[in-house]
């Protein structure tokens, strides 16, 4: 690996590549009770163990009846117990919603819509049947939802539904914060040429959001080679998968990560980005299926690096596709970033759901990133226009 390559890549080209390098180094999907698997990701299609529902259910809290009425009352059958068939005509069971529907029941009416006299029961059905149907949602094998899904809540009641105990998931990624820079500071006020560290507390809280195993974060890593080496190799050491940086993605007086990266024998996957802010930034392959993401040092370009390349990277580990961008339409002019993209902080517009530019948008400043809704993608060449719709990088 040459010590410091500088050929950069097109901002929609370093997504891809993170993407596919982390697709490569996916490890072995694990088996994980319902309970435990929100948030990581199929590595299979879910599918209906049997048919859903797997017997006709009521849908409304009324009769089952057989034939013509008045009906004779007969029984109950209310919600997890089996249902006796109906054989004769003219006869009714009272059900509840979600209870077995009754072989032989020709409608069900509703309570509401019934009369009760002694043991018979009248009325008028306001449908054929109000009722289920075997298979109505999914036939039994059918496929439910396809592998690469993000697992929610929703998909965990799904699955519970269709009679799964377990799910078979993509690990998620274990990854590491390694905070370089020994002017730092990590509690306190500024002063003396020192500056509060912003990226140990957020970085590790970004990650989690896209749905990492995040490491309490390492803050500060000197700036010496030694102790970015170490502190690598203590990483690994702890089983990341993924190691974050930030600081030392240049090459300045004591910007040891390029060197450090050598040392161990990384490879670069990527190697500085066609974007602004934020464009000396980093993902390189260590032997053994790792990674290394430098993320540049000042506080804002970190969290476009986040967005660039951690982002797309992680969605690989963990068997996911490339993250979809969404999409705004501008409120105002934003500028562009002659042949780079600009990946511009904007907010959204409670009036005019617009998408606004916002200001202290500086790469070393954070108040304007605490407001955003994500980055307005403005290509290459080009400047966003006030009604112009364009690519949207939420924030995770």
């Amino acid at each position: 690996m040459a010590a410091h390559p500088t050929t950069s890549v097109p901002w929609a080209a370093a997504r891809q590549a993170v993407h596919a390098a982390g697709a490569a180094a996916i490890r072995p999907p694990v088996t994980v009770p319902l309970v435990e698997a929100e948030g990581r990701t199929l590595s299979g299609p879910l599918t209906a163990r049997a048919p859903m529902p797997a017997f006709p259910t009521s849908s409304v809290d009324g009769w089952a009846v057989r034939g013509s009425g008045p009906w004779r009352i007969t029984g109950r059958v209310l919600a997890g117990s089996p249902a006796p068939a109906l054989s004769v005509d003219g006869t009714c069971v009272e059900i509840a919603t979600g209870a077995m529907v009754p072989d032989g029941t020709t409608t069900i009416v509703r309570v509401e819509d019934s009369t009760v006299t002694g043991d018979e029961v009248s009325g008028e059905a306001r449908a054929p049947h109000e009722w289920r149907d075997i298979g109505e949602e999914a036939a039994g094998d059918e496929e439910l939802m396809p592998a690469g899904t993000r697992i929610n809540p929703a998909v965990l009641g799904l699955a519970a539904s269709a009679g799964h105990d377990t799910l078979s998931v993509h690990a998620a990624p274990r990854v590491a914060t390694l905070v370089f820079g020994d002017e730092l500071l990590t509690e306190g006020l500024a002063g003396d040429g020192r500056v509060r560290d912003a990226l140990g507390p957020q970085v590790p809280a970004w990650l989690r959001r896209l749905g990492a195993d995040a490491l309490p974060p390492v803050v500060p890593v000197p700036d010496s080679l030694d102790a970015h080496v170490d502190a690598l190799r203590k990483a690994i050491a702890d089983g990341a998968d993924l190691i974050c940086t930030t600081g030392g993605t240049m090459n300045g007086p004591v910007d040891h990560l390029h060197p450090a990266l050598k040392e161990l024998g990384a490879e670069y996957v990527v190697n500085t980005v066609e974007v602004r802010p934020g464009f000396p930034m980093l993902v390189a392959a260590l032997p053994g299926g790792r990674f290394v993401c430098g993320l540049p040092g000042n506080p804002q370009s970190a969290v476009v690096a986040i967005v660039t390349l951690v982002m797309p990277l992680i969605a690989g580990l963990a068997g996911q596709p490339v993250p979809p961008l969404g999409t705004v339409t501008l409120g105002a002019e934003v500028a562009g970033r002659g042949g780079h993209t600009h990946l511009a902080l904007v907010r959204r517009d409670a009036a005019d759901g617009r998408a606004y530019p916002l200001p202290h948008a500086n790469s070393a400043m954070l108040r304007g990133l605490a407001q955003a809704i994500g980055f307005a993608v403005i290509a290459p060449g080009t400047t966003g226009t006030s009604g112009a719709s364009v690519p949207l990088v939420a924030l995770p």
